[in-house]
């Protein structure tokens, strides 16, 4: 395995970090190829690998690399007032100054250390790989979707744990993004009649945002067109308990009524009821 000067290793927490990072092994839309180089995570947590091996990385070049992962070619000035907002223009641009000197010579080939700043065109970047699968399914459906996608776009948290206003702005739209692609993967297997993979695309969509009447509505579609109306009255019946809990909202007499439910009670109006039973 190929070692460059000045990356200092991981210990104890990067054997941790590389036992969670072999449950994505498999997953080549993660970007952690075996192809020498550099790859950079920033969904599930933040870590830097090269030739698949930790790199230890201080606190502001962590921040550093990772806007620059997630907004990509960014301005100098633009940059230093991201990441350092409450401190004077003049000492934020010192700082990004120390952090990208610091890169450069302890991290070769990582940073194009230009104005616009950017990270190098060879660096492997796992929120791209997501990006771009969200492209293409809004561009193509379930097209060519590889079965695996289901599951990326469910577990596609963007740095959870970080707080810093820009990055919860970048989680919020990731979010939607996701949502929206599992809620297209949803409908396309709905038309072709694959029940089993649009539940399976609906339920993720659920997961990634519980709150969404548009996704439960959707996972309901999906048990009614597999004949499951226990499940589907259920999937409602948990949702309305858990947007009156969260919100203090009911859900919409739309979604009630594709279930012949009373919105009020959340049970079978007497006519329906009566041809459950019959």
């Amino acid at each position: 395995m190929t070692t460059m000067p000045g990356l200092a290793i991981l210990g104890d927490s990067g054997t941790r970090l590389s036992l969670l990072c072999s449950l994505f092994a498999d997953r080549a839309l993660m970007g952690f190829s075996a192809t020498p180089g550099w790859d950079l995570r920033v969904l599930g947590f933040w870590q830097l690998r090269y030739d698949g091996v930790p790199v230890e990385v201080g606190a502001r070049q962590q921040r550093l690399l990772a806007a620059l992962a997630v907004l990509h070619t960014q301005p100098r000035h633009v940059l230093a007032a991201i990441l350092w907002p409450d401190s004077p223009e003049r000492q934020s641009a010192g700082n990004l100054r120390a952090s990208v000197f610091r890169i450069s010579h302890e991290l070769p080939r990582l940073l194009s250390a230009t104005d616009p700043l950017q990270l190098d065109c060879a660096v492997r970047v796992d929120l791209h790989e997501v990006r771009e699968l969200i492209t293409e399914i809004t561009l193509a459906g379930a097209r060519s979707v590889p079965p695996e996608s289901i599951d990326l776009l469910q577990d596609a948290n963007l740095l959870p744990g970080w707080y810093e206003e820009w990055v919860l702005d970048q989680q919020n739209h990731l979010l939607n993004q996701r949502v929206d692609a599992l809620q297209g993967l949803a409908r396309s297997f709905l038309i072709s009649k694959s029940f089993s993979r649009a539940l399976g695309a609906a339920r993720a969509a659920t997961v990634v945002d519980p709150l969404r009447e548009s996704a439960q509505h959707l996972l309901v579609r999906c048990h009614l067109a597999e004949d499951n109306y226990a499940s589907a009255v259920q999937v409602y019946r948990s949702f309305r308990a858990h947007l009156g809990r969260e919100l203090g909202v009911e859900p919409s007499t739309h979604f009630a009524e594709l279930l012949g439910l009373d919105s009020a009670l959340g049970e079978p109006h007497q006519l329906v009821r009566a041809m459950k039973m019959g």
